[in-house]
């Protein structure tokens, strides 16, 4: 169609920047509730599992 690169261009970064703001506030959500829970329990299986689900999310987003 007759749409300027450039505005589409930023129309996708726009889109990326919302969906990196989602993905932030989920895993706020989820280290707030599930990740707490789990923590707080006595289940060590379910603790060791929680751990290796964070450390998967830093090492899949490159913060570690």
């Amino acid at each position: 169609e007759d749409v300027y690169c450039m505005d589409i261009l930023k129309q996708i970064k726009a889109v990326q920047q919302a969906l990196e703001r989602v993905s932030a506030l989920t895993l706020e959500n989820h280290l707030n509730t599930c990740v707490t829970t789990a923590i707080r329990s006595d289940d060590n299986v379910e603790k060791e599992r929680v751990f290796t689900e964070i450390m998967d999310v830093f090492k899949a987003t490159g913060k570690l």
